[in-house]
Parts: structure tokens; C-alpha cells; sequence
């Protein structure tokens, strides 16, 4: 589309100055004009728009115009569209009813820029010779516009059609921001037209835009009925706002900064009668010398930060919060009875007599902000405190001289007095006058000892950083935050409160006296304070102040020696790290969690009763006596409990109890776990060697016992295990080195534990008969481990005449229902073979690594999936007949290329390959491996 009547401004990519063109349309209120220059405008990314606007020459306007709309941004487009007339007057009412054309090739861009697509919205028209004119020159090149009607024409099938009404169109733009009204204008003339409309432009922004006078002018005289007007960071900004002053009558927000003020602003500012909001940010303020002036019958609102002014002197009756903040006047002279929010923050030319004379002149003061003003004394507060009754907020931190000594400010309710080096202890009786007194602070007062406050309305008080704070002591019924952090020196709290739940204490090495009344109490952290003794129990047990405490933390607290805590609210305890305790007692019916990590020294533990549902005491080494009445739990950990004697352990609910390592538990202590914990599942008495046959036979009271673990132990007979635990599902004996030949016989004799599916033998003494005759009587076993078994010499099942388990002819052999075999690191095994005879049609998983003298693997098995070879380094034989193998591991295995090459040619759906540190397998065999076996996915080489 084409247009040719924009306003443009902005910044170039490689400068901030202003372009040339300053092509600007004449104002609604006139139908003539003169196109004078050609200007472009492109945005930065960061703005996220980009605008290209051409301005051709201009004589005369007729009523009538053509307007094309190139969206190209410069570049040469490669379709066009036309838009049809616009008349002068108005768009014409009857296009509401009829459907919009947008084409569908047009080019894409980001978005106009506000001004520039207004202007476009304005009707005007061109001379036929300037028409004329302008179709030269696109034939002469010197334009990138090449568009006729036929081009209109010939784009027609392409065009997308759209019907929305005006007060549609009206709604859903009233949501948009003002880039996104200028996205919106490129779509059509009705969309154009639509947002142009002065109710989406009250606010005029042209923050840190680079805008001339004469274009800011045109949009001034565009839309006089702006309310709100941003120019801060634009160039001029003297001669823009004294435009605005004159043009936008209806003015209420003026902001602008980054630049030179003169005095005849501010004088001009009475014009704007509707003005209700100032904000002047860095910025000069008139010559340097003179005093400036502020004076203005409505204006609410005035923000002048961080300007460079030598005077000032402000008369608003309207006026309600003024902001000077960190600008360099030495004098303000305020008349402003209305005026109830004065921020004067890091004015540090502002004497304290100035000080003094400003605030005083303001009766209905009621929030002050005077932090880094270092002149500021007593006196000026005691004079404050006096002529203004209402003062409710009050910052005055970064005042080194004041102590509030004989200052009373009643109304106060939030103080904030950081790096205030005068506060000191006897400052407290200033503020305790502070009956209404909600929030204080008094964070890096170093020369802060005590506070003692008895204020009823306190709800938050910060005490951080105060290097020489002892003594903290405070009473409101409505205190609920309390941030006390970093206070090396405080040794002893006092505190009543209705409403505190939390209180976080951490790392006060130096706290050893903690009194607390505190009803609606529940979390308490007191991690790192390192001086706090046995007493702090009674801070927590009932009867105490805290009746209502959930959570309680004590890390890393290692005056700690003995804790003993009665609470029947408490359903979290953490006492990690605290190394001296050597006894803990708890009676905490609801006690959920308790973490005993790092108690290394603990001796005693008595648990009665609580709410645990899991405890693992694994990590105290040291513990000889236990006592557990628990109702819920269900996880008992007693790994590593070397020295523990007397356990008594009542937990109905128990499933799971790991004893590992308990070298010194005996039968006795076992017995009556069992009869006091009958749900048990899982027993774990690895490395238990006291307990023997009396306690195994004390079993029998644990119907659902399936999985028991007796490695490591000297068990010689196994009968009690086979009488007491038919349910049995998972038996581990490991490294049970005084079991006998025998020991198993009734395993696969006579048919003990019938349910067993898991048993693991792994380095044991048994003979190879023994196992051989457990692997082919015991077909119900699922899981079986005969790692590192140094009897161990074969696995033959080809069911040769020689073989002690052929009493029946192989096609009589039963259905095995063997999934797993780990024969890991079996030194004396040379030979695996395992035919399809032997029914082995379950086994998935068959671990034979680490047996350094193994020559020959003979393997037939329909659903072996995964085969581990590695470190076999005798291998020299491997034949396999597993179609449905995924997995075979022959790392560091001495085999060659031929043996691997037609192992793997009968596996047809083999996908991983380890053959690392086969010195006899090389690289560039890995294409004839692949061929081998297609279905290879990963070689490992």
C-alpha cells in the first residue's frame, strides 16, 4: 500500500540525532499543507519496532487523497496494494457495513511508530502533478515504491476479507498498548482509521525519543485533548513542554528529566490549570543561581529527584506528597498545608535549620523520609514531633546524630533507624513512647546493647548487624516478625507475643537464655547457636510458653549433651550435627520426623511414645540402649549399631527392620521384636553373628516374613529358617562360611520353603554337587546369586550321561522358572553350557564376569536378553543360540574376531556390543560385525 504523508522521529541506528526530514502534514484544522522533505525512521530492536516512512513533495491539497502504505521498511517491495479514497471530513460511514481488504502478501514489519501512523489515519489529498511527480520518480529509481492499479488488480484472488464494526473495533483496541495500536494501523484503512482514535492517545510517551519541535508540535495540535505527557530523555525538553504547556490545555500528568529546565517553565506551569502530577528527574534546574519557583492552585503530585537546582521554594495548596529526593538544593522553602508525604532522602546539602524550617511549615505531615540528611539533630525532630501531631511513617536512617533523646513522637507507626551510630540502649525509652508503633528497625546500630519494649500494637522489629546487641526483651500481643540475624554478642531473648508463629534465630553463637510466650508459636529455627544448654528443653516441653510448636530446629547446636523434650504438639525435630549429645529422650505422641544426623556420640535413645513412621539411628555408631513404642512406624534402620545390647522395640505396624551390623544383638532382643512387632516383612541380621538358632526359631510369630537376610553370620544349620519361615520369598546368605554341604538339602530334598523365589549363595563353601543339585531340583527359584563361589568349576546342562541329574530323558526335564544367574567372579568355573534340553526358557540374565579361567560358553536360551562376559580373559569359545539377546558385554575378554563374528550372527535382535579392550577385536572390524548382525545399534569398541 502507499502513503505519502508521515510524520517521522526517532533515532537512527548510528546516531542520536534527529533526521534531516521533518515532513510534516498540516493539522486537522486546516485542509492546506506542504510536504516538504523525505524523512525515514528506524527503532532499535529493543523498542521491538522498525519504521521506514517516506515523505514526498506536496503543493496543494485537494479534498481528496490517495494514501499508500508501503510496509516494506525500505526494502523494495515485492507486491503492492492500493487503499481507495479518503475523503476530507471523515472516513466515509458507508465502509462500516462493508468488508475491509487485506492483503495477504503484503510485507511484514514490526510496527509505526504513534505519530506516524496518526498522521497516516488524517485525510488528505495530492495533485494530479504531484501524482504524476511521484510515478517518475519511482520510474527514475529514486524511489522503492514501484505500484499501479494493475499491480491492485491483479492481487485481488490473494486478498483476505474481514468484517468488524466500528465499536468492535473501538473495544478490542482500547486493551492495546500504543506499539501494538501502531501493529494494528498496518492491517487496513478501517483498522487505521480505528486506531487513531483520541481516546487511545491521552497518554502521549515519547520517553527517551529522539522528537523534534516542530513534529512534537503537530502532535500537540493532533490530539489537544492529552492528559498525560511524557518527555523525559528527549532533546529540548524546554522547548517541548513549553509547546505542551500551551497546546494541551486538558494536561493532569507531566513527566520529564535528562536535560535543562529554565525558570519560565515553572512560571508557565500556572497555564496548566488541569495539571495535577510533576515528576522532573535529572535534570538542571534553571541557571544555578536563581531560586525556582513552584507554584500551582491544583497540582497534588511532585517528584523532582536528583536534579542539580541551588533553591527551591514550592506553593501548591493542593499539593498532598513531594519527593526531593538525592537533589542538591541547599535551601526548600515549602508552603503546602495540605502536604501529608515528604521524601528529602540524600538531600546532603540540606542543613539542618532548612530541614527544620521545611517540615515544620507542613502541620498535616503524616510520612517523612529524611535517610542519609547527616545534619539532621534531635532538636529538628523534638520541633517535628511538635508541629506535626500527625506523623505516622518516619525514616531517618544514615542520621548519625540522632539519639531521640526527650523526643517523643507518639503517632509513630513505622520507624526506621539504620546505621544510626547515636541509637543506643537509652534511645529505647524515646521509643517506647511510641505507643502506636507497628514496624521498627534498627539494623546496623552498632552501639545498640539492649532493647526493652512493651509496645501493644508492634508487629515487626529487624536487629541486624548490631555488633554489641546483648539483651533483647519484647512484649506485644500482635508481634508477628521478628528478624534478629548477625548479632554476634546477643546472649539472652525475652519475648511474649499472641501472634508470632515463626522465629528464625540462626547462628547466635553466643545465645545461651531463651524465654518465650508465644501462644500461637509453631516453627522455631535455632540452627548454629552454638552456646545454647540442656535447658532450652523446657522452653519446648508442654507447660512451657510454646503450646502450639509444630517444628523445631536445633543443628549444628553443640552445647547440646542431653535432650529430652514432652511436647504433644510437636511433629518435627531436627538435632543434626549436634556431636555432644549422648542421650535423647522424647515423648512427642505426634512427633513425625526426627533427623539424628551427625549424633555420633549418641549413647541412649529413648522414643516413647511417638508418631514416627520411619527412623533410621544407622548413624550412631555409639548407641548400646534403645527404647522405640511407636504405633506407626513401618521403617526401623538400626544399620551400624555396633554396639547396641538392649533394644526394646514396640511397633506394631513394623514392616521393615534393618539390624545390619548389630554385632552385639542377641536372641533375647530379637525374640521380643518379634513378638512385639508381628507385621514384619523385611528382616535384615547381616553381620549379626549372636543371634542363633533360638532367636531364628522366634520367627515363626512373623506370618508375612518373605525376605530375610542372614549374610555374613555363622550359621551351621538352617533348619530353624526352614521351620519358622514358610512364607519365605527372598533368602541372602551370603559369605556363610560354616554352612555345610548338606545344609541345603532340605531346600531341594524335601522341598522346604516352597514360595522361595530368591536365594543368594554367593561366597560360600559350597560343593559343586550341592549347587548342581539345588539349580536342577529347585525349578521354582527365579533369582539365584553364586557370586565368587570358589567351589564352583562348571555349569554343564547338556544333560550327558555322565551328568548325576539324568534320571529322566531330556524331553522329560521340568519347566524352570530360573530368570536371573549371577555367577560373578568365580575363579574355578571353565565352562558354561546350557542346551535347549534344559528347559531353561525363562532365563533373561546370565552375569558370568570376572572369571578370570572361563574358556568355553556354550548357551541356548530362547528369552535371554542380557549376557555379561567382561573380564573373561580365557575366553576362547563363545556360541550362542539367543534370538532375542540385546545385550552381550565381552569387555577385556581375549577372544578373536571369528569367535565374536558368529556369536552374534545368530542374534537377531542384539541392538549393544561392548567388545572394549579386545585386543584381538579390532577397529576395522566393526563393518563385518555390523554385517554379521544388522540389528546392531551400539558397538562399544
Amino acid at each position: 500500500m502507499r502513503i505519502w504523508c508521515c510524520l517521522c522521529f526517532g533515532e537512527e541506528d548510528d546516531s542520536n540525532n534527529m533526521v534531516d526530514s521533518e515532513g510534516i502534514l498540516g493539522n486537522s484544522d486546516s485542509d492546506e499543507g506542504m510536504l516538504e522533505d523525505i524523512g525515514n525512521y528506524e527503532m532499535s530492536e529493543e523498542d521491538g519496532v522498525e519504521f521506514l516512512l517516506r515523505l514526498g513533495e506536496a503543493g496543494s491539497r485537494s479534498a481528496a487523497a490517495e494514501v499508500d502504505l508501503n510496509l516494506s521498511l525500505g526494502v523494495e517491495p515485492s507486491c503492492s496494494s492500493a487503499v481507495p479514497l479518503l475523503e476530507r471530513g471523515g472516513v466515509d460511514r458507508d465502509s462500516c457495513s462493508k468488508r475491509p481488504k487485506v492483503h495477504s502478501n503484503a510485507p511484514d514489519s514490526d510496527s509505526f511508530l504513534q505519530a506516524a501512523f496518526l498522521q497516516e489515519s488524517m485525510p488528505f489529498s495530492l495533485t494530479e502533478k504531484e501524482d504524476e511527480k511521484l510515478h517518475n520518480n519511482a520510474d527514475d529509481g529514486r524511489s522503492p515504491m514501484e505500484e499501479d492499479e494493475n499491480v491492485f488488480q491483479e492481487n485481488d484472488d490473494q486478498e483476505i476479507r474481514m468484517d468488524l464494526t466500528d465499536d468492535l473495533l473501538h473495544t478490542v483496541f482500547s486493551f492495546m498498548d500504543q506499539n501494538n495500536l501502531c501493529r494494528a494501523a498496518k492491517v487496513c484503512r478501517q483498522w487505521r482509521a480505528a486506531s487513531a482514535h483520541e481516546d487511545f492517545w491521552r497518554f502521549l510517551d515519547f520517553e527517551n525519543k529522539n522528537i523534534s519541535p516542530q513534529q512534537f508540535e503537530d502532535m500537540c495540535h493532533r490530539y489537544p485533548n492529552a492528559t498525560q505527557l511524557n518527555i523525559n530523555g528527549s532533546p529540548a525538553i524546554h522547548t517541548l513542554v513549553m509547546q505542551a504547556i500551551s497546546s494541551l490545555r486538558n494536561l493532569e500528568f507531566l513527566t520529564l528529566g535528562k536535560g535543562q529546565l529554565g525558570e519560565t517553565f515553572f512560571q508557565a506551569l500556572t497555564d496548566c490549570t488541569s495539571l495535577k502530577s510533576l515528576v522532573v528527574s535529572d535534570a538542571i534546574l534553571g541557571n544555578g543561581i536563581q531560586e525556582i519557583p513552584i507554584h500551582h492552585d491544583s497540582l497534588q503530585h511532585i517528584q523532582i529527584v536528583k536534579c542539580r537546582v541551588v533553591r527551591i521554594s514550592v506553593r501548591c495548596p493542593q499539593l498532598q506528597t513531594l519527593s526531593l529526593k538525592r537533589s542538591s538544593m541547599a535551601h526548600a522553602v515549602l508552603n503546602c498545608p495540605l502536604l501529608h508525604d515528604l521524601d528529602i532522602a540524600s538531600c546532603h546539602k540540606l542543613l539542618d535549620a532548612a530541614i527544620r524550617s521545611a517540615v515544620t511549615s507542613c502541620p498535616l505531615l503524616e510520612s517523612l523520609d529524611m535517610s542519609n540528611c547527616s545534619c539532621v539533630s534531635d532538636e529538628t525532630l523534638r520541633e517535628i514531633s511538635s508541629s506535626c501531631p500527625n506523623l505516622h511513617v518516619l525514616n531517618a536512617s544514615y542520621c548519625p546524630n540522632i539519639t531521640l533523646e526527650s523526643v517523643r513522637l507518639t503517632m509513630l507507626t513505622v520507624l526506621k533507624l539504620h546505621s544510626c551510630e547515636g541509637i543506643t540502649s537509652a534511645s529505647m525509652a524515646a521509643i517506647s513512647h511510641s505507643y502506636m508503633l507497628e514496624i521498627l528497625e534498627l539494623d546496623n546500630c552498632s552501639l545498640l546493647t539492649s532493647v526493652f519494649l512493651d509496645l501493644p500494637r508492634l508487629q515487626t522489629i529487624r536487629l541486624v548487624h548490631c555488633r554489641k546487641f546483648v539483651d533483647l526483651s519484647l512484649r506485644s500481643a500482635v508481634l508477628s516478625s521478628i528478624k534478629v540475624s548477625n548479632c554476634p554478642s546477643l546472649q539472652r531473648i525475652n519475648i511474649v507475643s499472641k501472634s508470632l508463629q515463626k522465629l528464625v534465630l540462626q547462628k547466635q553463637e553466643s545465645l545461651t537464655s531463651l524465654e518465650l510466650q508465644c501462644q500461637g508459636l509453631q516453627e522455631v529455627d535455632l540452627t548454629d547457636c552454638e552456646s545454647l544448654t540442656n535447658s532450652i528443653c523446657e522452653v519446648f516441653s508442654d507447660g512451657s510458653g510454646c503450646p502450639m510448636l509444630k517444628s523445631l530446629i536445633l543443628d549444628n547446636c553443640e552445647s547440646l549433651t542431653a535432650v529430652e523434650f514432652s511436647s504433644k504438639s510437636l511433629t518435627s525435630l531436627s538435632l543434626a550435627g549436634c556431636r555432644a549429645i549422648t542421650s535423647i529422650e522424647l515423648t512427642c505422641p505426634y512427633l513425625e520426623q526426627v533427623s539424628l544426623d551427625g549424633c555420633d556420640h549418641l549413647e541412649k535413645a529413648i522414643l516413647s511414645p511417638v508418631g514416627l513412621r520411619s527412623l533410621n539411628l544407622g548413624i550412631c555408631p555409639k548407641l548400646n540402649a534403645l527404647k522405640i513404642e511407636a504405633p506407626y512406624m513401618v521403617l526401623l534402620e538400626l544399620k551400624g549399631c555396633g554396639v547396641i545390647s538392649e533394644a526394646f522395640i514396640n511397633c506394631p505396624l513394623l514392616t521393615s527392620l534393618d539390624a545390619s551390623f548389630c554385632s552385639q544383638l542377641k536372641d533375647d532382643c530379637l525374640s521380643a521384636t518379634t513378638a512385639s512387632c508381628p507385621l514384619i516383612e523385611s528382616l535384615i541380621l547381616m553381620s549379626c553373628p549372636s543371634v542363633g538358632s533360638e532367636g531364628l526359631l522366634s520367627l515363626s510369630r512373623l506370618p508375612n516374613l518373605t525376605s530375610l537376610d542372614l549374610s555374613y553370620t555363622f550359621l551351621t544349620n538352617l533348619q530353624p529358617v526352614f521351620d519358622s519361615c514358610l512364607q519365605l520369598k527372598v533368602l541372602k546368605l551370603q559369605a556363610c562360611k560354616y554352612l555345610t554341604d548338606t545344609s541345603l538339602e532340605l531346600l531341594y530334598k524335601d522341598g522346604a520353603l516352597p514360595t522361595l523365589r530368591e536365594l543368594d549363595l554367593s561366597y560360600g563353601s559350597l560343593c559343586q554337587a550341592s549347587i548342581e543339585e539345588l539349580l536342577a531340583r529347585c525349578t521354582h527359584l527365579t533369582h539365584v546369586s553364586l557370586n565368587g563361589c570358589v567351589n564352583m568349576h562348571d555349569l554343564n546342562w547338556s544333560f550327558s550321561v555322565d551328568r548325576v541329574f539324568i534320571s529322566s530323558v531330556a524331553s522329560e526335564q521340568p519347566e524352570r522358572y530360573l530368570q536371573n544367574l549371577n555367577c560373578v567372579g568365580c575363579p574355578n568355573i571353565k565352562k558354561v553350557i546350557i542346551s535347549s534340553v534344559a528347559r531353561f526358557s525363562n532365563l533373561s540374565s546370565l552375569k558370568m564376569s570376572l572369571s578370570a579361567y572361563l574358556k568355553e560358553v556354550d548357551v541356548a536360551c530362547s528369552n535371554l536378553c542380557f549376557l555379561n562376559l567382561s573380564n573373561c580373559s580365557s575366553l576362547e569359545i563363545l556360541k550362542l543360540d539367543c534370538p532375542r539377546l540385546t545385550s552381550l558385554f565381552l569387555q577385556s575378554c581375549n577372544i578373536s574376531e571369528e569367535a565374536v563374528e558368529s556369536a552374534v550372527s545368530q542374534c537377531n535382535m542384539l541392538e549393544t556390543l561392548d567388545v572394549r579392550f579386545c585386543q584381538k577385536v579390532t577397529p576395522t572390524s566393526m563393518g563385518r560385525l555390523r554385517t554379521a548382525c544388522p540389528s546392531l545399534k551400539r558397538i562399544f569398541s
